[in-house]
């Protein structure tokens, strides 16, 4: 009876172990398929010009803006972005197009120190036309402690990720002007930083993904055999030995 009930629990422990490995898999396939949709959505963008506001009420998906407007007063800071391999910071501005819509635009990137003393920074000003990828932001880490903080500099804000309703109150934005796609400024405009059109900065390509799902499902298909090679071996009659005659 005893021995039953340990086989029991075993089978449990296993099934609830490979359950947890395929949902990982799953999981690592269903963000390969997003990614992947994502990337395959640039060149149809380019193939059609909006407006900001054309864009911002198009269905969600990627958009090629080009259009006019002013930038606006502050900067959000977007901390813990690589480029080549090293840490630094993405800079963000407001902007305002004719129509009145409003984006934060993407206008680079810089190396953060190893200090960390922010270097400093200088907002666009006045009239501009502006051409990207209109784009959800760059993925960020874990939600741990403020979104924002104030830097030494006045306007400029630091953050560890940009939810719109906070960065708005920062900016000192009216609450719900601002959405979460940023615009992508386009690398041949002049002005701003380093920058590039990478869709998936800072996160892992569809094929690394892919590579990690195959891995969980190879460990739950490693968790079956052994459990299914433990039973069968339960199974297995064991021999009575027989005394040895002198």
């Amino acid at each position: 009876m005893m021995r039953k009930h340990t086989r029991l629990i075993g089978w449990v422990a296993a099934l609830g172990v490979i359950v947890g490995f395929c949902q990982l898999g799953l999981w690592q396939l269903q963000r390969m398929h997003d990614k992947q949709a994502l990337l395959d959505q640039q060149l149809p963008a380019r193939a059609q010009t909006l407006t900001l506001a054309k864009a911002q009420a198009a269905p969600a998906q990627l958009r090629w803006v080009d259009d006019h407007g002013r930038f606006l007063r502050g900067v959000v800071l977007l901390d813990n972005q690589t480029r080549g391999g090293r840490a630094g910071i993405k800079i963000y501005q407001p902007f305002r197009s004719a129509a009145g819509a409003l984006v934060l635009v993407d206008l680079g990137w810089l190396p953060m120190p190893a200090d960390r003393q922010l270097p400093p920074i200088v907002p666009r000003e006045g009239d501009a036309r502006v051409a990207g990828l209109l784009a959800p932001p760059p993925a960020t880490g874990l939600a741990l402690g403020p979104a924002l903080t104030p830097t030494a500099q006045p306007g400029v804000w630091l953050a560890n990720r940009m939810p719109p309703a906070e960065v708005a109150a920062a900016l000192t934005l009216s609450p719900g002007s601002l959405r979460t796609p940023v615009l992508r400024l386009d690398p041949a405009l002049p002005g701003g930083y380093a920058r590039d059109l990478d869709l998936l900065p800072n996160t892992l390509p569809p094929s690394r993904h892919l590579g990690y799902a195959v891995q969980w499902f190879g460990l739950a298909l490693t968790v079956l055999i052994v459990a299914l090679v433990l039973e069968w071996r339960r199974r297995i009659p064991r021999k009575t030995a027989r005394p040895t005659q002198p």
